[in-house]
């Protein structure tokens, strides 16, 4: 008769389903097939793969959609490796992720006995790009790791959490089921009275306060508007903040702080509330923004309030919370914004008109874009020029509409991440805005969504025949250009043999008809188009 006893990797995955996950993303392989013994009746879905690159991206994309953490399932090492590159993406945007990762038996550890999948540390591997990396040395160490990484998700800054458990742990009997052990999660509560008392004082005289906001302000959208509203104060966003604010809110500057009428707009600013951003070089493309006003800031994470953009207050809390904090503290009465509302109008004119060639033809493209998107749909974008101008140019309807590997900004991101998004969003529509240099790094993930999505996912494949990007920065540089202009594939014959819809729309209203087409179809559909199409 079969024991009835779990072993740790049967309970681990039990766990897991009492934490709330619903979906994993890996590949089973011999060294993780305990944990894949407790997948069946646990409630939990499993995606196969075609990488470990893929899972990773996948968990990336499914978490910025949904706002839960995205969870894989990988190999020891090749796996680990495979897979360090999507961890890396997700440590540099913040974004929650759990990696459970096998590796070899305990007495083998840093022992070089040449084991199968071997590596000296393991967990020294993603220790630089998680927020923290361990070995679990028993089954008992297993649920206060699971707790200790969820209150990484709910109460810090939420980057990739990597557990490696040995193949002895994995396959032994646990000594008491503690799969039903989901501990009390933590939150991430106000600043000090004090900290909110000095920002009221430093908004309520400002007489050009502005605001930037970032991903971590996602669940802040109806109290920034507020805030916004009230203070009459420009509101930026950066990429991972797209779609705090309505489209047509008039004091909407959107993610411009990339281009120069952004830059000239918020160096007017006298105090500027930052809140949830990083401030990166990344999120704005230039070293530093031109602030000459006081600078507040409010994050989870302290070590942010003395880095690049040193702050005159300093709010460690929740961006919800302080916000609607910050409002109940303010005068009641919105101040005039007709001076910000031409601001702001006028940002918008000068972004439109400042367009080069290259960037008016993405804007035409991304106009059709707007025409067919459904009003519920999301974008994953790779790191294609299209997509660079999207990252200002494209209006979101809504916080977590555009994903973007902003910080790490790793090619192959967008076509994983758009299947993990719908993973996360199954009633969602997805976009993929996909070069096409950049497809061919994780383009055997349409195996994984031909096989598992029945709802629309449209690939809109951006054909340059070049690693455009790279080749104008060297013709710029005054360098030869070597090793951008590749010999591509049959992209629709490859698609085709995924079993994709592929169309090859030859001009803008054929594009327009095509993606009007892919959003009504359950599947995926594939649109190469070619930059001669459109020129």
């Amino acid at each position: 008769m079969q024991s009835k006893t779990l072993t740790g990797g049967q309970a681990l995955v039990r766990l897991l389903a009492n934490y709330g996950v619903d979906t994993v993303f890996g590949i089973p392989g011999v060294h993780t097939l305990e944990l894949y013994r407790g997948l069946p009746g646990s409630g939990i879905r499993h995606v196969l793969t075609r990488h470990e690159q893929g899972a990773g991206f996948m968990a990336d994309g499914y978490a910025r959609v949904s706002g839960k953490p995205g969870v894989c399932f990988i190999i020891t090492g090749p796996g680990v490796t495979n897979a360090a590159t999507a961890i890396g993406q997700a440590y540099a945007d913040s974004i929650p992720m759990l990696v459970i990762s096998s590796v070899n038996h305990t007495a083998s550890l840093g022992k070089g006995w040449g084991c199968l999948h071997e590596t000296q540390d393991q967990r020294a591997m993603t220790a630089p790009i998680t927020a923290f990396s361990v070995v679990a040395l028993s089954t008992a160490d297993l649920p206060e790791l699971i707790a200790r990484a969820y209150a990484v998700f709910d109460s810090e800054r939420p980057r990739p959490v990597h557990i490696s458990v040995p193949l002895d742990v994995l396959s032994a009997p646990v000594e008491w089921d503690w799969s039903n052990e989901v501990v009390r999660r933590p939150g991430r509560g106000v600043p000090s009275a004090e900290a909110l008392e000095q920002a009221v004082a430093k908004l309520a005289s400002a007489k050009r306060p502005m605001i930037i906001a970032g991903g971590g302000a996602l669940l802040a959208a109806d109290a920034l508007q507020r805030l916004s509203t009230q203070l009459a104060a420009p509101f930026f966003s950066s990429v991972a903040g797209k779609g705090l604010l309505p489209v047509d809110h008039p004091l909407n500057a959107g993610s411009t702080l990339c281009v120069e009428p952004g830059w000239q707009l918020i160096s007017e600013a006298d105090v500027v509330l930052a809140i949830g951003t990083e401030m990166a070089d990344t999120d704005f493309w230039r070293e530093r923004l031109p602030l000459s006003g006081e600078l507040l800031r409010v994050d989870i994470d302290p070590r942010k309030f003395n880095d690049f953009y040193p702050c005159t207050v300093a709010l460690q809390g929740d961006a919800r919370q302080t916000a609607e904090a910050l409002l109940e503290c303010l005068p009641s009465t919105p101040r005039n914004a007709d001076a910000a509302i031409q601001k702001v109008a006028a940002l918008r004119q000068a972004v439109s008109a400042g367009h080069g060639p290259l960037q008016s033809i993405h804007q035409a493209i991304l106009d059709r874009v707007a025409a067919e998107l459904p009003a519920n749909a999301f974008i994953s974008s790779d790191m294609t020029q299209l997509a660079y101008t999207g990252n200002y140019a494209f209006h979101s309807h809504a916080p977590r509409s555009w994903l973007h590997p902003t910080g790490y900004g790793t090619l192959g991101y967008g076509l994983p991440a758009g299947i993990g998004a719908k993973f996360g969003a199954p009633q969602r529509p997805g976009l993929v805005l996909v070069g096409d240099g950049g497809f061919l790094y994780t383009a055997q993930e349409l195996a994984t969504a031909v096989e598992e999505l029945d709802s629309p996912l449209v690939v809109l494949l951006w054909n340059n025949d070049a690693l455009g990007q790279i080749r104008d920065d060297m013709l710029n540089l005054d360098i030869e250009p070597i090793g951008v202009l590749p010999r591509n594939p049959d992209f629709a014959a490859l698609a085709r043999a995924f079993g994709c819809t592929v169309t090859q729309p030859q001009n803008l209203d054929e594009l327009q008809t095509d993606l009007r087409n892919g959003f009504k179809r359950n599947g995926v559909t594939l649109i190469e188009l070619k930059h001669a199409c459109v020129c």
